[in-house]
């Protein structure tokens, strides 16, 4: 069992886990497929302890505003309905998991699963209190979806060994950002 305490008032939330952020996909995060056995632990735990499942997604249009090609920061990536936008398939997301879908509007983007997705009063309408975050990229969706999720209220404990960030170099500096809004830092096997 790697979660600590068995709540109905946990979730687990796993960013972005999709093809186009695992190698070879279209902004690949280094090593970013690695995070799939360690989530799949978690997803077996959870749906042993009965926990909420939650995973999101980037979900854009064709043409985004994110997209370099339309002066954005960003690679075309994670566009509706293609190879790349799946989620990466040695992932084991069970049917019950909520699937959340963000960056969706041509002219705004959306880092966190928070972001114009109702997913705080969702949590809450399920009486949830704490969140176990891992996911991708953890300089990026995951920065985002974990502070917004401190700021919303919930415990947020990030999983560190199921998450990779784009920039290796500053991930020690994205780890305090989290933990300065008010993230705990977990080990995978916090067992």
């Amino acid at each position: 069992m790697v979660f600590p305490s068995q709540g109905s008032d946990d979730a687990l939330l796993i960013v972005d886990v999709q093809n186009d952020f695992c190698p070879g996909g279209k902004l690949e995060v280094p090593e970013g497929d690695t995070v799939v056995p360690v989530l799949n632990r978690w997803i077996d735990d959870a749906r042993e302890a009965n926990i909420l499942i939650i995973a999101s997604r980037d979900w854009h249009p064709v043409d985004h505003i994110s997209f370099e090609d339309q002066g954005g920061d960003w690679p075309e990536h994670c566009v509706q309905d293609s190879r790349g936008a799946e989620f990466h398939p040695g992932l084991a997301l069970p049917r019950e998991a909520i699937r959340v879908s963000k960056g969706t509007a041509f002219d705004r983007d959306a880092y966190s699963a928070f972001d114009g997705t109702g997913l705080a009063g969702y949590l809450r309408q399920k009486g949830i209190k704490r969140l176990w975050v891992g996911g991708l990229a953890q300089d990026v969706c995951v920065l985002a979806t974990v502070k917004d999720a401190c700021k919303e209220g919930f415990e947020t404990r990030l999983i560190q060994d199921a998450t990779r960030p784009v920039f290796p170099d500053k991930a020690d500096q994205v780890l305090r950002e989290m933990e300065s809004a008010g993230a705990v830092l977990e080990a995978a096997d916090a067992s």
